[in-house]
């Protein structure tokens, strides 16, 4: 009896050995793939931005460019297989059958920054996720001690990944936890505790900065009435977000000539970034350009239409984008719709009725408000804001905010574009 414990503990000793080592190397290369899209994207994103503002013909050019290059890379190089997304991973982690197969990672990665550089009106963080857990996936299907750890190993890599992304290692694993995964297991905990580790021990190493360099100094507490009326709104703008993309996949998804998407959503696209080149790739430019001038600027008719204009157009063109063959998700465009729809709400507040909020406190607010709602994960939503800025000073009114934006889209509409109707979601 004790022979047969002592073999088995030794048994487990060694599971335990490899699932460490497996969790150190789908950490290392999912941090590495993640901060190389990050980095790669950010690069060209600025030169083509900067060449769409000094020629606006290419407004027209590299939207139906950067669409047909992603259509033929997936018909010649891609096995004719379109990328569905996350939608890809919860069919994985729920099926013993299907698994991510490795050519997910070159066509996640290469489309992810074809759809942005071209300024297709999402962000790489999908595209990144996806790629990460087919790591996990892929690491998996290696060894048999690992078959029973398919959903850990996959959330691993998202972890990772999303640790490189934003900088934030709780985020990681509270994504991995709260949209994939579900549950914590013994198995869950070592490897994506040490997978998230070694991609912040990367992006230290790398010296990798903050997304967004703002100086946040207090909040009042006279605030928390705006700051609820925040909440509300941005859980009303996540479900526009939600609905307009389910909408336009299913009505894209009626048109069989491939070519006609195509057609279709660049032009809807070009004609959106010529009125609003904020509009551009994953948006991130125009929420540092806010930042930049955060002081009280006095909301007139022009500029509040401006905001409504943009508020109403970002969920259009990302879902357009993502419709007419795009890859990404919906992390950026919550991020952005979330910074312009709290600069509003304070520069309204503060025009109209005297308040004297803070904008930059509504802006940050606002991002993880839209992000909580439309992705039903406010914890996430919290530490990955936290994460972009380096700052906790509103971890109390962000997590506020975050529960009231999330219950208030589950109010309105149940579903997130990860949960309804998988048969249209691509």
């Amino acid at each position: 009896m004790n022979k047969t414990a002592k073999i088995k503990k030794n048994h487990q000793f060694i599971v335990l050995q490899k699932l460490v080592i497996v969790s150190l190397l789908i950490g290392f290369l999912s941090a590495f793939l993640g901060i190389t899209l990050k980095k790669i994207t950010e690069y060209y994103e600025e030169i083509f931005f900067h060449e769409v503002s000094v020629h606006p013909i290419f407004y027209i050019v590299f939207p139906v460019f950067g669409l047909s290059v992603i259509y033929f890379l997936r018909q010649y190089l891609f096995k004719k297989k379109e990328n569905k997304g996350i939608k890809e991973v919860f069919e994985s982690t729920q099926s013993k059958s299907k698994n991510l197969p490795s050519y997910k990672i070159p066509s996640h990665f290469i489309n992810g920054l074809l759809t942005v550089v071209f300024g297709g009106s999402t962000g790489i963080e999908v595209s990144t996720v996806v790629a990460t857990a087919t790591i996990g996936s892929v690491a998996h299907e290696k060894e048999n001690v690992f078959r029973k750890y398919k959903t850990e190993l996959i959330c691993a890599g998202v972890a990772a990944g999303v640790t490189a992304l934003f900088s934030s290692p709780i985020a990681g694993i509270l994504f991995a936890l709260e949209v994939i995964s579900r549950k914590v297991t013994r198995a869950f905990l070592i490897s994506n505790l040490i997978a998230v580790s070694i991609a912040f021990g990367l992006i230290t190493i790398l010296k990798e900065e903050p997304l967004f360099a703002v100086s946040i100094t207090t909040w009042h507490l006279k605030a928390i009435p705006y700051f609820i009326l925040l909440g509300i709104l941005a859980g009303v703008n996540s479900v526009y977000l939600t609905r307009c993309v389910l909408f336009f996949k299913s009505q894209f998804g009626k048109i069989g000539t491939h070519y006609y998407k195509i057609l279709i959503g660049s032009a809807v696209l070009s004609i959106s970034l010529f009125i609003f080149p904020q509009l551009y790739g994953e948006g991130y430019h125009a929420i540092k350009g806010i930042f930049a001038t955060t002081r009280e600027i006095p909301l007139t008719i022009t500029l509040a239409l401006s905001f409504i204009g943009i508020l109403i157009l970002k969920p259009i063109v990302t879902s357009i984008t993502l419709a007419s063959g795009g890859d990404g998700g919906v992390f950026a465009p919550s991020l952005f719709i979330g910074a312009f729809l709290g600069l509003l709400l304070a520069s309204f507040l503060n025009t109209f009725f005297h308040v004297h909020v803070i904008p930059v406190n509504f802006m940050i607010i606002g991002m993880a408000a839209v992000l909580s709602a439309s992705i039903h994960a406010p914890f996430t939503a919290i530490f990955l804001v936290c994460g972009l800025t380096n700052d906790y000073t509103l971890f109390l009114p962000i997590l506020v905010v975050c529960l009231i934006s999330k219950y208030t889209a589950k109010l309105i509409y149940p579903f997130t574009v990860y949960s309804y109707a998988p048969s249209i979601l691509k």
